[in-house]
């Protein structure tokens, strides 16, 4: 117990360390990326990609960012108005991603219109979009991309969703249980489920897309040393194997948006565990507080939301 202990404040108290270190050193974690470091060997430029790799899903970068979540919360203890602050700068976040991304579905409409005139009246093959360069791709192909747009609504419209309560909660007590309850129920859920989930998600996800992205295949279990010999083969390898022979090929763009969705939970995650314990401080005159709510226009949908 005392050996876990001083591994968990030893954690906390390095990554004020590494992430100096990281954000003084991007070279060495960056420069695979254009224009950064581009006149380093390539063998470097290999090794950076994959200490990427290896600390996007790493004990160190988890720390950092449990680290700056403690930091904003001792800030915020001290002064509310900070925290209110950063609760209305994710919920800001989260409202505009989602707000972008649902446009989406209206593209997802068009497109599946397009395919059926195309498809069914003109009896066509392909579908060429574009100016001056076309695109050309067998109809199949635009067919099975409606899924990219499905996801992309869902991915990132999932904490707007939340922002905006509209999210159905099955519920056994939360109506019944005092507003300091229900406070403190959304504070525990933040912390016990939304967080601990997320970030199982991503451990999963972060390997699962990069497997799908290079070879020789980057593995969870992998120490730092071991990928660092890997590297020395390190070539892209971008999946583009579809479901069928003319379909669409770019299914690491869901393994991406896998990534980005739960990056985002974590993020309102904390943003939601700040505002429950502001709005629980406060009482309930602050519910509410700076809620940036869309508003639907009709009486009868605004009922509806209010009850969800």
């Amino acid at each position: 117990m005392l050996d876990a202990i001083v591994w968990f404040f030893t954690n906390i108290a390095m990554s004020f360390y590494n992430l100096f270190y990281a954000l003084t050193h991007p070279g060495q974690w960056l420069s695979w990326v254009p224009y950064i470091n581009q006149s380093l060997p390539e063998t470097e430029n290999k090794e950076a990609l994959m200490r990427f790799i290896y600390y996007g899903a790493s004990v160190e970068l988890f720390f950092v960012i449990l680290t700056t979540f403690l930091v904003v919360l001792a800030i915020g203890f001290w002064r509310n108005e900070f925290m209110w602050g950063c609760v209305r700068v994710l919920e800001g976040f989260a409202n505009t991603v989602g707000r972008i991304a649902a446009w989406a579905g209206l593209l997802m409409v068009l497109q599946q219109i397009v395919i059926i005139f195309m498809q069914r009246i003109f009896a066509q093959a392909e579908i060429s979009m574009g100016f001056g360069m076309a695109f050309s791709k067998d109809i199949s192909w635009w067919a099975e991309e409606l899924k990219l747009y499905n996801a992309l609504v869902v991915a990132l419209c999932v904490t707007y969703t939340f922002v905006q309560g509209g999210h159905v909660r099955v519920d056994l007590v939360y109506a019944k249980v005092s507003y300091s309850a229900k406070k403190v129920i959304d504070m525990v859920g933040s912390l016990l489920f939304m967080m601990p989930v997320a970030v199982l998600t991503w451990l999963y996800g972060w390997f699962f897309l990069w497997r799908h992205l290079v070879v020789p295949n980057p593995s969870a279990s992998d120490a730092l040393d071991k990928l660092m010999l890997k590297a020395r083969a390190l070539r892209w390898n971008i999946e583009t194997i579809g479901f069928s022979p003319n379909g669409f090929n770019a299914y690491f763009l869901f393994k991406i948006l896998l990534c980005l969705f739960t990056a985002m939970v974590f993020i309102h995650a904390m943003s939601f565990f700040m505002r429950s314990y502001l709005e629980w401080k406060e009482g309930p005159e602050s519910d509410g507080k700076y809620l940036d709510k869309d508003l639907l226009g009709d009486e009868d949908a605004e009922l509806a939301a209010n009850i969800h």
